[in-house]
C-alpha cells in the first residue's frame, strides 16, 4: 500500500466521477450524500492502523455539489487506503441513520481492505477501533496486463455451464494445489484442464463481490458469499495473500486463463440485499451514505424484506441504478466477465413503494445498456417473498433459471404421479413456459441441483433434510426437495440401495444434458459429492462444502456418465447448428419432426397413473434421431420400437441407465447396434437409440 503524504494539498475536486479516480497529480474523490451535514475522507498509512494518517473535513461552500461530496486531494495514487464519516441527523423514522463515529466504504470503490478480526459493528469503529474496520482502497484498473483478452460471447446454444465456489473447488488437501494456492482464484487456475476434460464451456462462480465472512452463525464464516459489502470489489479472501489489489489481478490472471481455455466467466452478483442487514444490523456503507435511497423501507423506517437476509435494496431508485449499471460495465470492462447470474433477481422488479413494476427501469436500463450487449443475464426470477416470474421475466437478452425444469424432473424420476407431461414439456425446452416469447430454447437454464438444496447424491440418499449442525433446530432450510433415498436414509453399505442410488443419478444426469435448453451443473456432482443431506450448507467452510478430488477415484463411473453426456450434446449442437438449427424455441421444435409413444406406438400415457413415456426425435435431414424411453415405475417396460430408417436397417444403443458403466453410456461411434423390434427397459432407468445414419464427431 501506498503511504497518504501529509503535505498532500487538498483541493475542491468534482462529483463526477463518483468513487475515487486517479488524475495526473492525485485522486479525485466522490461520494452521494443528500442528507448529509458534514463528511470526512480519512486517509491511512496501512490496513491496520489505529489512527488515520489524515482527516480531512470537507467544506460544503467548497466541496459539495448538489447532494455529491467531493474533494480531490493531490500527491496520492493506487493503494491508497482511504474512508468516510458522514455526519447527519440520526431519525430512523425518517430513514436516516447517521452515525459519525463508523467509518464508511465507498460503494464505487474496486478494492475493499477487510483486516484480520475487521469489526462490522456500530460503534465498534470508532477511535482506536478503527484498526479493525474495513476500508476502501485506490486502484489503477488500467494496469494490467490483458495479452488481448477480452470476453468471449459464446452462443448460448453452446453453453454447459458449471457452478462452482472459488473456494471450495480447490481447499480440500486432496485438490493437489499447493497450499498457498489452494482455494484462491491461482488454485481454480490448475484445475482448467479438469473442466476442459469434463466439457463444459462456462463457470458461474458463487458471489466472488467482496462479501462479509462473519454474516453467519456465532463461531461459523459464511461460505457461500452472499452478504455483500461492495458492488465492485473483487473478494479479496480468495487471493493469496488477502491483500485486495493483488486480489484485483489474482482474478484477472484467472479470467485471462479461462479464456484461453474456452471457457467463459458468469458470475453470481447479488443486488438484492447487503450484509448491513435490518435496523439491528452493522453500518459500514450504504446506511450511513444514503438510507433513504439504498434500502426499501416501510412507514416508520423498518427495513422491508423482500430477500430474506434483512433488508432489500432499492434497486429502481436512481441512485441505485446507477450504481448497478456501473458495477456490471466494471465487470465487463475491466474484469472481462461474460456474464451475471443474478441473485433473487425479482427483487429488482419491484419498484420503490416494494410493488411489482411492469417496467422496472433498472432491468431496462441492463437490457438496454450498449456496454453489456453480448453479456449473459441470468435472472433467479423470484424472491424470498413470494414474487415469481420463471417465464415472465422482463427483457428479451434474459435467460432464467427454471425451478419448474428441477421441481418436475426430480419428481417424475423419483416416480411421483402426474409428472409425465410435465417431465416431457421440460424436455423439450418448457414450450408451455417459454414458447409464447418466440425466444431462443436457450432462454431456460435447466438445472437439477445448485448450490442451494441438496447435492445430487443427496437427493438420491435422504428423503429429509439433515441441517441440525446448522444450529437452528433444523428448522432453515427448505423442506420441499423432491427427494428419494432408494429405501435408506443416509448412507448405506446395501449394494442393491447403492446401484439404485447411481441409476437414479444417470436418469438425473440424462433428463438434464438431453432437454433442450441451457443445462447448468452444481460444482462435485459428477462425483457424488455430498454435505450429509445437509440442504443449506452456507456456513459451513470445512469439508462438508469442498470438493473432495478423492471421489474421482471413487465415482469415476459417474464422471464418465457425464463426460460422454456433455460431449454428445455438444456435437450434437454443432451438428443441428450446421443444418440452420440454431433458432427460436418455436421455430426449433418446428424444425424437428417430433412424436411421442407409450410402451406401444403412438400411444403415449399422459394419465396421473402413467410413470412412463417414450419421445422420437428427427431433424429434417435425416442426420439428428434419437428416441428416447424413461421409465420411472418400479417394474419393467416392454417399448416397441419405430423403424430406424437407417441403411443398417437397427438403431444404435446410447445410453441404458439400469447397465453397469462402462455399458450404461456408449461414445455415438462404440455405440453396439439393437435390431430388434421393441426393447426391455428397467425399472426406474432411461434408454435412448440413436440412428444408425447419424454421423459421429
Amino acid at each position: 500500500m501506498v503511504p497518504a503524504s501529509t503535505r498532500a494539498r487538498l483541493t475542491t475536486g468534482h462529483a463526477s466521477p463518483l468513487g475515487a479516480s486517479l488524475t495526473a497529480t492525485g485522486v479525485n474523490f466522490s461520494v452521494y450524500s443528500k442528507y448529509a451535514t458534514g463528511v470526512e475522507l480519512l486517509l491511512f498509512d496501512h490496513g491496520e492502523a489505529a489512527e488515520p494518517s489524515r482527516v480531512l473535513p470537507l467544506d460544503p461552500r467548497r466541496h459539495r455539489t448538489y447532494h455529491y461530496w467531493h474533494a480531490h486531494v493531490e500527491g496520492l495514487g493506487p493503494g491508497q487506503i482511504y474512508g468516510y464519516r458522514v455526519h447527519g441527523p440520526w431519525q430512523p423514522e425518517r430513514g436516516l441513520r447517521f452515525d459519525g463515529t463508523n467509518l464508511l466504504l465507498d460503494p464505487y470503490a474496486p478494492a475493499v481492505l477487510m483486516p484480520e478480526g475487521y469489526c462490522r459493528s456500530p460503534g465498534r469503529c470508532s477511535a482506536a477501533g478503527l484498526a479493525g474496520a474495513m476500508k476502501s482502497v485506490v486502484a489503477n484498473l488500467a494496469a494490467f496486463d490483458w495479452e488481448g483478452d477480452r470476453p468471449l460471447q459464446r452462443p448460448r446454444h453452446e453453453s454447459v455451464i458449471y457452478e462452482l465456489h472459488v473456494r471450495g473447488f480447490t481447499r480440500h488437501p486432496s485438490s493437489g494445489v499447493a497450499p498457498e494456492r489452494a482455494g484462491t482464484y491461482l488454485g481454480l487456475i490448475e484445475k482448467i484442464p479438469y473442466l476442459q476434460e469434463l466439457g463444459v464451456t462456462a463457470v458461474e462462480l458463487l458471489p466472488v463481490q467482496q462479501y462479509d465472512p462473519q454474516d453467519a452463525p456465532a463461531g461459523r464464516r459464511n461460505y457461500w458469499g452472499y452478504a455483500p459489502v461492495s458492488l465492485l470489489a473483487v473478494h479479496s479472501g480468495y487471493g493469496c495473500s488477502g491483500d485486495p489489489l493483488e486480489a484485483l489481478d489474482e482474478f484477472r490472471t484467472m479470467v485471462k486463463a479461462l479464456h484461453r481455455a474456452g471457457i467463459e466467466v458468469i458470475v453470481d452478483v447479488v443486488f438484492n440485499h447487503t450484509a448491513e442487514g435490518d435496523e439491528r444490523g452493522a453500518s459500514f456503507c450504504f446506511r450511513g451514505l444514503a438510507n433513504e435511497a439504498y434500502y426499501h423501507l416501510q412507514p416508520g423506517g423498518a427495513y422491508a424484506n423482500y430477500s430474506g437476509c434483512g433488508n432489500s435494496l432499492n434497486a429502481n431508485h436512481p441512485v441505485l441504478r446507477r450504481l448497478i449499471r456501473h458495477s456490471l460495465r466494471h465487470w465487463v470492462q475491466n474484469l472481462h466477465v461474460d456474464g451475471f447470474r443474478f441473485d433473487l433477481a425479482s427483487v429488482l422488479a419491484r419498484d420503490e413503494h416494494g410493488e411489482v413494476s411492469r417496467l422496472p427501469a433498472v432491468l431496462w436500463d441492463l437490457e438496454t445498456d450498449p456496454v453489456l450487449a453480448g453479456t449473459k443475464l441470468i435472472a433467479e426470477a423470484w424472491d424470498a417473498a413470494g414474487l415469481y416470474q420463471v417465464g415472465s421475466f422482463i427483457g428479451d437478452s434474459w435467460q432464467e433459471w427454471n425451478g419448474r425444469f428441477r421441481d418436475d424432473i426430480r419428481r417424475f424420476v423419483k416416480s411421483d404421479a402426474g409428472l409425465v407431461p410435465r417431465a416431457a414439456l421440460r424436455l423439450l425446452g418448457s414450450p408451455d413456459i417459454y414458447g409464447h416469447e418466440e425466444r431462443e430454447a436457450e432462454q431456460s437454464v435447466n438445472f437439477i441441483t445448485c448450490h442451494d438444496g441438496f447435492t445430487l447424491a443427496d437427493l438420491v440418499s435422504c428423503n429429509h433434510k439433515h441441517n441440525q449442525a446448522n444450529g437452528e433446530a433444523n428448522r432453515d432450510g427448505s423442506d420441499a426437495n423432491a427427494s428419494w433415498n432408494c429405501g435408506v436414509e443416509g448412507p448405506s453399505d446395501d449394494p442393491a440401495v447403492q446401484a439404485l442410488r447411481r441409476r437414479q443419478v444417470r436418469n438425473l444426469l440424462s433428463m438434464l444434458l438431453l432437454a433442450v435448453g441451457t443445462p447448468m451443473l452444481s460444482m462435485g456432482d459428477e462425483v457424488l459429492r455430498s454435505q450429509q443431506g445437509n440442504n443449506n450448507a452456507y456456513s459451513w467452510d470445512d469439508p462438508l462444502s469442498w470438493f473432495d478430488w478423492s471421489l474421482l477415484e471413487r465415482h469415476g463411473d459417474v464422471h464418465r456418465f457425464v463426460r460422454l453426456l456433455i460431449g454428445a450434446r455438444t456435437r450434437g449442437r454443432r451438428e443441428a447448428s450446421a443444418e440452420g438449427l440454431s433458432l427460436s424455441l418455436c421455430d426449433q421444435l418446428s424444425e424437428y419432426r417430433i412424436s411421442w409413444h407409450g410402451v406401444e406406438l403412438n400411444q403415449p400415457d399422459w394419465s396421473p397413473e402413467s410413470r412412463s413415456f417414450a419421445l422420437n426425435l428427427t431433424s429434417l435431414s435425416g442426420q439428428l434421431r434419437m428416441h428416447v424411453m424413461a421409465n420411472a415405475y418400479w417394474e419393467p417396460l416392454r417399448f416397441a420400437l419405430p423403424p430406424a430408417d437407417g441403411a443398417a436397417g437397427h438403431w444404435r444403443l446410447w445410453i441404458n441407465t439400469a447397465a453397469p458403466s462402462p455399458h450404461d453410456i456408449h461414445t455415438w461411434e462404440d455405440a453396439p447396434p439393437f435390431a430388434e423390434p421393441a426393447i426391455s427397459v428397467e425399472a426406474r432407468s432411461t434408454v435412448v437409440l440413436i440412428s444408425a445414419t447419424h454421423k459421429g464427431p
